[in-house]
Parts: structure tokens; sequence; C-alpha cells
């Protein structure tokens, strides 16, 4: 039986809210532990589904008392592989890029879940679903070149902006493929474990191959991680992964659009991030192609 839309709206409420702190807890993860890069990045992605991964082993019990088929855990592990790039890339945009940059270009996954489901599933685009894809990404090419901002510290705005929008195209994956394994009958649980727990195994080596491993940062570094991997993982992902097994990934897409707007306003209030014109400007192009690209994709 479908949940009601009230019911749906609410938990992706929940989610939007849950995952706003993501980008939050990276940037404070960063300021304690005084570390930045690719290495850093790693661990934060690999310990948040590691810790997520770890609270759900309980369901793997009820995984053998489970009929599906075998494509549904096919899909299931694609999008694990899927939610590994989409953390490496985008947190890792995080060390480079500001927040309100990073975010927003992570959140043009309407764009490329309607792109793939027309080069995949062969679904008709819409005049107006072409032309918000043209805004939008008109948009993400001004937040992409436009520069650092002097009063946000970034190292490299372009290869943030950069790595930002292949976990959009990561995100948009791992939508897709999660519609598909749960849509042939996975339950929440068992879905989340299988792609959780596949994340995890990808990137557990990544930090011990290219960094210094899980130990020796400061405690609230191992805190701020904690806090990730429950609110922004097992609250805010688990609410997404529930909601397209009822309505369309492009639909859930539109509600994280929402996520910029949170980690924006947290990112000021709690890191003083003050936003440049350049970049408030391309963010606002952005999101309104992105809901025309939305609103354009519902007629078909």
């Amino acid at each position: 039986m479908s949940p009601s839309p009230w019911k749906i709206g609410l938990i992706l409420t929940i989610g939007v809210l849950a995952v706003s702190t993501s980008a939050i807890f990276i940037c404070l993860s960063i300021n304690a532990a005084n570390v930045s890069g690719v290495e850093f990045s790693l661990f934060l992605a690999a310990s948040r589904v590691i810790i997520a991964s770890t609270v759900l082993l309980p369901t793997w019990r009820n995984l053998p008392q489970i009929s599906v088929p075998r494509s549904a855990y096919y899909y299931a592990i694609a999008a694990g592989i899927a939610l590994a790039g989409h953390f490496a890339t985008w947190i890792t945009s995080l060390s480079f890029t500001s927040i309100v940059a990073s975010t927003t270009l992570v959140t043009t996954t309407p764009v490329w879940v309607s792109l793939i489901s027309w080069l995949w599933f062969h679904e008709k685009l819409t005049k107006r679903t072409i032309l918000g894809i043209i805004i939008a990404l008109a948009g993400g090419m001004v937040i992409t070149l436009g520069g650092d901002n002097a009063s946000i510290k970034v190292s490299n705005s372009l290869l943030g902006n950069s790595l930002a929008i292949l976990g959009a195209w990561t995100a948009s994956f791992y939508l897709v493929w999660g519609q598909k394994a749960q849509k042939q009958g996975f339950r929440i649980g068992s879905y989340i474990a299988i792609v959780y727990t596949t994340a995890a195994i990808v990137l557990f080596p990544l930090p011990l191959f290219l960094g210094n491993g899980y130990l020796g940062y400061p405690n609230e570094v191992y805190i701020y991680v904690i806090l990730m991997a429950v609110f922004s993982q097992l609250i805010g992902h688990t609410s997404f992964n529930w909601a397209v097994r009822w309505i369309s990934p492009t639909l859930v897409t539109l509600a994280i659009l929402f996520e910029p707007v949170g980690a924006s306003f947290l990112g000021f209030l709690l890191l003083g991030e003050v936003p440049s014109l350049f970049v408030l400007g391309g963010a606002i192009i952005l999101l309104i192609g992105v809901i025309m690209a939305v609103l354009g994709s519902k007629k078909n």
C-alpha cells in the first residue's frame, strides 16, 4: 500500500533538514583537524558509511528471508558503488570551494536524472525540460567559472566545483539504481544495509592507502563524523531512499534542492561564510533551471 502524499512530504522534509547538516559537519571537521584535501576527505567519506553500515548490521539477518530477483541485488550493489563515488567526490569538493557553490552544484541531480532517463530508459524530454537543463547548466557554469570568493577561504574553486558536479552525476545513478532495486522487492532496511555496506567496503581501504588511516585526529573530528553518520546518512539519505520507492527520483531530487538553502544558512550562522554575488547569482539561475526541468518532466 502506497503511503499518503503528506507522509512522503514529511519524510522528505526531515531528510532535507538532516542532509543540510552534512556540509557543516564536514567543514567543522576540516577546521578541527586543520587538515583538508583528498586524504582527509576520504577518511570522512569512509567513516561516515562505515558507522552507518555498522548500525545496520542486525538487518542482515532478514536478507535470507527476502525473495527478490538477483537483478535487485545487482542494482543495490551498483547504487552502493555510486554512493561511494558520490561521497568521495563531493566531500572532497568542500576542501576546495564554498558550501554554497558545492551544495548547489551537487543538487543538480534532477538534470542528470532526466538525462539518464532519456538515454537509458528512452523517456522523452519535453521542451520545458530541455530549456530547464540549458538554464541549469548555464547557472552551473557561472558558479564554476566565477572565481574564488575573497570572504571565504577556498584553495581551488574550479577543482572543488568540478568535483561537486561529479558528485551530482554519481548521486543521480545512486537514486536511479536505488529505485530499480526497491521496485523489485527490497524493503528499505535491507536495501540501505546493502547500499551503505557496499559503499563502506569500497571506501574503507582508501584512507589507509592514500592517507594517514583512521587514527590520530582530534576528538572533535570523531564527534562530527558520528553526527554526520547519524543525521546526514541514517536519517537524511535513508529518508530519500525510502521516498524514491514511491515517487520518481526526479521529484525526490526536487526536494533535495532545498539542501543548499539550509546548508548555506548554517554555513553563514556557524562558519561566517558569505558567498560572492557571482556564486549567489549562479545558484539562483541554476535552481530556476532545475525547477523548470523537473516541472517539465512531470508532463511526460
